[in-house]
């Protein structure tokens, strides 16, 4: 690869020299959690509570440890008093074995860890008013395995938790000192690491391999254990706590790289395949499109690496508000995400709420065609909005972003970090892909996406519209196939299911979008067995319902009805005229991609506000 082909990376998907600095590279979006509890008072106290003076749940608790080894256990409680505490308020619980970690004056009280055995005790307390759980409410993270339907297969057994598979995260480093990181015998999960960048970094004496704290983040999403958070129970716990990580930085400090650095690690990827047994390729980044697929020598090496066997999981891009000439974010997945192989992952927002069936698009999730190739993408949509997940101590992010921080339960320290994005998303499917690859090591990477892409969830409303917090400014989104693909993850469902498509490399290639004669839209599968019209693998089955598409479908080629039909283009395009639709087949590809990746001030524009959605 010559120099002129070396192009900057931004973490998520935008190029420094045509977007410059704005918001963190874009594919990374920050925004500031706000952590609501409520504490319960004398008078919500559960009738059914001993004491009146604890809930239910603390109740039970302390019930069912008496005279058992739990007893010993601490539990984080918040104990409020009935008037405003002093010094001998708090040492009365300590006394009981409490750990104080904040007082909270505002509600008469402080937050402990507690022993489970003091729990009676305490609220026979003349002093005590109420004992309540000191919940951890951490906006997304704490129900994305609800989202995912992860619980579920755990409920189950369906699968373990990715023992044995290597997972390569080519990203900004990883902190292999965080306790999330470790295994049993407290050694680092992470068995290998290098550094594509050139920019080392020591602390003390010791190398510091994640400078900036996304690729931490994600590989806390793909593998963490949730040791500082109480266990594999908890709230922080990764996807797959079972995987080894490989660790290849290509991102410095500044979360920036080159394809070069790229291609060089998944280069090394593949030649650790064997020694570390890596499957799964996780790729939180990318860049703009410049260029058809096959041409692109980012896209390139990751259709080497699913060559190899390793399944290639690519952030779609958070390019989703951009909105040039009416094209209402469509034509904006970044590469190597536009490559038609490797699995391409959207974000979905938890709403705050455990069910998936109020979960929408994050309006920031970049959306298909491809520019040039016009190829379907994303193929699937996962959780990625106000992600908890690990921290690197020190790094730019966190240093730059003090209250996105999050405090673990077990040292209550800083150990956990909050971060949006299809960034965010695309570990949890790469965690995914490594559970299936634990509970069948047979399947090829075409499998794995055919399967996934099957069982995802597919019941999605037909539009929903969000608001910027900082700005104010709404965003409409349509829950077409370029914008959430086939679907939501669902790793019961996948674990569950027995269909295996063909084997061979390319059986899952991502269709292109193509316009008739005629002005229908329709997929063209080229030489791919998958997309075809068995009744196992057939565009009906990929994708579901045609409702979720609009109404205007006739058979399986034709998805989207004429071009001239108003209805049909307010579904795909958002709008009612043909304006998103002309951006981005146009008269040229050129044409096309020179509107929606150009410089323009306006283009710049676009992305002046926070890019992330509540």
């Amino acid at each position: 690869m010559n120099g002129n082909q070396s192009k900057t990376i931004h973490k998520g998907g935008c190029d420094s020299a045509a977007w410059g600095r704005v918001m963190l590279g874009l594919t990374l979006v920050l925004v500031t959690s706000l952590a609501f509890g409520q504490s319960s008072t004398v008078s919500d106290a559960p009738a059914g509570a001993r004491h009146g003076k604890m809930t239910l749940e603390l109740q039970s608790l302390a019930d069912r440890s008496n005279g058992t080894s739990a007893a010993n256990q601490s539990v984080r409680v918040i104990v409020q008093f009935k008037q405003t505490p002093q010094q001998h308020h708090f040492d009365k619980v300590q006394a009981r074995g409490g750990r104080m970690s904040a007082q909270l004056g505002l509600v008469k009280g402080g937050a402990f860890a507690l022993p489970v055995s003091a729990l009676n005790a305490l609220a026979n307390d003349d002093e005590v008013a109420f004992i309540a759980p000191d919940y951890q409410l951490n906006a997304a993270d704490d129900l994305t395995s609800a989202a995912i339907n992860l619980s579920a297969a755990r409920s189950a057994d369906l699968g373990s938790w990715g023992m044995g598979i290597g997972v390569a995260v080519i990203d900004s480093g990883i902190n292999d000192n965080h306790d999330d990181l470790r295994n049993t015998t407290n050694q680092s999960r992470v068995v290998y690491h290098q550094d594509f960048t050139g920019t080392t970094t020591y602390s003390g004496g010791v190398q510091v391999w994640d400078t900036y704290g996304h690729g931490t983040h994600v590989a806390g999403i793909v593998a963490g254990d949730g040791t500082d958070s109480g266990g594999t129970d908890s709230s922080m716990t990764g996807i797959a706590y079972g995987v080894n990580l490989v660790d290849l930085r290509v991102l410095d400090k500044n979360g920036s790289g080159t394809d070069s650095q790229v291609i060089a690690a998944i280069q090394k990827a593949i030649a650790l395949k064997s020694t570390y047994n890596i499957r799964v390729i996780n790729l939180s980044l990318g860049r703009p499109v410049y260029s058809n697929y096959a041409n692109d020598p980012l896209c390139q090496a990751v259709e080497q690496a699913w060559n190899a066997g390793i399944t290639v999981v690519v952030a779609a891009g958070n390019f989703g508000r951009l909105s040039v000439n009416g094209s209402n974010g469509y034509g904006t997945v970044t590469a190597p995400g536009n490559d038609p192989l490797v699995l391409t992952v959207g974000a979905m927002k938890t709403m705050t709420t455990a069910p998936r069936t109020d979960d929408n698009i994050a309006s920031y999730s970049s959306k298909g065609p491809t520019t040039y190739d016009h190829v379907v993408k994303p193929d699937i949509v996962a959780p990625g909005n106000l992600i908890s997940s690990t921290i690197s101590p020190g790094s730019t992010l966190a240093t730059l972003y003090p209250g996105n921080r999050v405090k673990g339960t077990t040292d209550y320290n800083y150990d956990y970090f909050i971060l949006s994005g299809t960034s965010m998303a695309t570990p949890v499917v790469s965690g995914a892909v490594a559970i299936l690859l634990e509970k069948d090591s047979t399947l090829t990477p075409d499998q794995i996406k055919a399967r996934l892409m099957k069982t995802a969830y597919k019941t999605f409303p037909p539009s929903s519209v969000s608001t910027d917090p900082s700005s104010g400014q709404t965003y409409t989104s349509f829950y077409d196939l370029f914008t959430v693909g086939a679907g939501y993850l669902d790793i019961a469902a996948a674990l569950a299911n027995s269909d295996k498509a063909p084997p061979a490399v390319g059986s899952a290639l991502s269709p292109s979008a193509v316009v008739n004669s005629n002005g229908t839209v329709s997929l063209v599968n080229g030489n791919s067995v998958i997309w075809g019209n068995s009744v196992i693998w057939g565009n009906s089955v990929i994708w579901g319902n045609s409702v979720i598409w609009g109404s205007n479908v006739s058979g399986n080629s034709v998805i989207w009805g004429n071009t001239s039909t108003t209805t049909a283009n307010s579904v795909v395009w958002g709008n009612n005229t043909v304006a998103g639709y002309s951006v981005i087949w146009g008269s040229s590809s050129d044409t096309a991609n020179s509107v929606i990746w150009g410089s323009s001030s306006d283009v710049n524009q676009a992305f002046s506000a926070d890019a992330s959605d509540q």
